[in-house]
């Protein structure tokens, strides 16, 4: 009878037994708050056994209790290096790094790495935990872009785990190497090897931990090159596999964040309001920062998008908070105030501190249409070929709408209907193959705008009034009045006029001079003479009471 055996049977320890076989059957069907409770029970009455301690830090870890699961990591580690166990100890002090890096928390991070390597340098024998320590550094090469080191050390990672026969190392060194050619555009090797990650996970292969850390790492990556079909599909099969855990806290957090997204793309917007405010709930009990700041950015989105200002402003405040950048949303949500002078200085500033290539795919598609609304129309076309680039090399269907939307967003303001036409037709098809309504609405107007320039107007009708109905579906109010003015608006009467021409004629029949126009709409004064001077020419008068008397008979006051 080992040590452990014995004592279970001395006196006092009946209480003990039933906690731990309870404990440990609640480990077994993943009921992972029981299963903390009863072996931090067991606990209370004696010593557990490493193999229970393991049990209870990752029954801490997946039920959300983050500072318990360090604490219970922490014993297990002590427990192997008082067992001899000096290759068992790393692996603790490797996952120990990891969660605290997780959480920002640096220098003890990089203390527990330090510590794991020196206990390897005393193993007499080469061990998988080798392996597990070469992935930290991956993450550091990809984060100051040396994709090459990134890459050979994931692969290096990868024949280690394979030479253990240990799958959880395998799977995260695999993915890491997909992650690694996505960042090197070589996105159709990139995802086989993030699709056969995922093979090993939906399969049940790999321990609960790095099950939920892999579906996670892998959605980011498909989001970060908008390859939605993918990051829909992964997302539904982590909200299945959470469904199965109801005690599951730590990554049911984070599947609720990324079905937010994924909601709000497709248009469930209630929906997606509901499980970004779940989701910050969870995230936050499990001290998961980052992520609970992604999920109030995503309550932020809807938010603005539903002309809900005030509370937008507050998520996104939130989300800062966090320590997440909340632009371009902030930016965007200035430009719908009418701020367009802040827009414009938010959105350039991002721009012009971001240089990973992946992190300004999010930022380009609102840095076009700032500069577009701040007649920074060079910008906006730079920014434009950007985004185009980018699309070519991932080649994505949703990357190719925002080029193409972009494309035509670009050409319309610079008077070139008939090329604005032919991409924003293509960006349409393109949001309508990733179901995503409103950005297919969005560029509807644009269409709807350039069928007016070119005397189509019948089409320009049809495509304003689908517009109209998807964002009255939405509860995209900002939107709806913005074609309801539109449709007011009858293009014959237009004479040509943009949206911005109208509205600053509007105020001029109002009696306000150029320099009262400029501070009204935030715009230099020299950009408001030059609508002017376009407003004389389109409706050809001479003056400013000529332009006013035209304004009266054709009803825009």
């Amino acid at each position: 009878m080992s040590r452990s055996d014995r004592r279970q049977f001395n006196s006092g320890s009946l209480e003990e037994v039933n906690q731990l076989v309870l404990g440990r059957e609640a480990y077994e069907r993943g009921a992972w708050e029981d299963a903390y409770r009863f072996l931090s029970r067991a606990g209370e009455v004696a010593p557990l056994a490493v193999d229970d301690l393991e049990r209870l830090a990752m029954s801490a870890y997946l039920a959300g209790r983050d500072e318990e699961y360090l604490r219970a990591l922490e014993q297990t580690h002590h427990a192997y290096l008082d067992a001899g166990k000096g290759h068992r100890a790393a692996r603790c002090a490797f996952w120990l790094g990891l969660r605290l890096a997780f959480r920002g928390e640096m220098a003890q991070a990089d203390g527990w790495f330090g510590r794991a390597h020196r206990l390897l340098e005393r193993e007499p024998h080469d061990c998988a935990e080798q392996g597990y320590l070469m992935l930290p550094h991956v993450e550091q090469h990809l984060a100051s872009g040396d994709l090459e080191a990134a890459s050979a050390a994931a692969r290096g990672a990868a024949e280690i785990g394979e030479r253990f026969g240990d799958a959880d190392l395998v799977t995260c060194a695999r993915h890491l190497q997909g992650r690694v050619l996505l960042r090197q555009r070589r996105t159709t090797e990139g995802f086989a090897l993030l699709d056969e990650a995922m093979v090993s996970v939906t399969a049940g292969e790999l321990s609960p931990l790095v099950t939920g850390l892999i579906y996670c790492s892998v959605i980011e990556a498909c989001q970060q090159v908008h390859a939605l079909g993918r990051a829909r599909e992964w997302t539904s099969a982590l909200g299945r596999w959470c469904a199965e855990q109801p005690q599951l806290i730590s990554f049911s957090g984070t599947c609720l964040m990324h079905r937010a997204e994924i909601k709000r793309l497709s248009g469930a917007w209630q929906d997606a309001i509901d499980e970004a405010q779940q989701a910050v709930e969870r995230l936050t009990q499990s001290n998961n920062r980052k992520d609970a700041a992604g999920a109030w950015y995503q309550l932020a989105e809807v938010h603005r998008l539903r002309g809900d200002f005030d509370a937008a402003e507050q998520a996104y405040r939130s989300a800062s908070q966090y320590g997440f950048e909340p632009q371009p949303g902030l930016a965007l949500l200035r430009l719908a105030e009418r701020h367009i002078d802040a827009a414009a200085a938010a959105i350039r500033r991002v721009m012009g501190a971001t240089t990973d290539r992946l992190k300004r795919i999010r930022l380009l598609p609102a840095h076009v249409e700032i500069m577009l609304a701040a007649d920074d129309i060079e910008q906006a076309r730079r920014a434009c070929h950007e985004l185009a680039d980018i699309a070519e090399s991932y080649g994505t269907e949703a990357l190719r709408a925002l080029a193409a939307h972009a494309r035509g967003a670009v050409e319309l303001a610079d008077g070139e209907a008939q090329a604005a036409a032919f991409w924003l037709r293509r960006a349409i098809e393109a949001w309508q193959q990733v179901d995503a309504p409103y950005e297919t609405a969005r560029v509807r107007i644009m269409m709807g705008q350039a069928c007016r320039a070119l005397g189509d107007n019948d089409s320009a009708a049809l495509e304003l009034q689908a517009a109209r109905t998807v964002f009255r579906q939405l509860g995209a109010t900002p939107d709806v009045s913005r074609v309801d003015f539109m449709l007011d608006m009858r293009s014959e009467e237009a004479c040509g006029l943009s949206a911005r021409e109208l509205q600053v004629l509007r105020l001029v029949a109002t009696g306000k001079t150029n320099k009262e126009i400029a501070n009204e709409l935030h715009l230099s004064g020299k950009t408001v003479d030059r609508h002017v001077s376009n407003i004389f020419n389109k409706l050809d008068v001479p003056t400013r009471a000529a332009a006013t008397a035209w304004a009266y008979e054709h009803r825009l006051i």
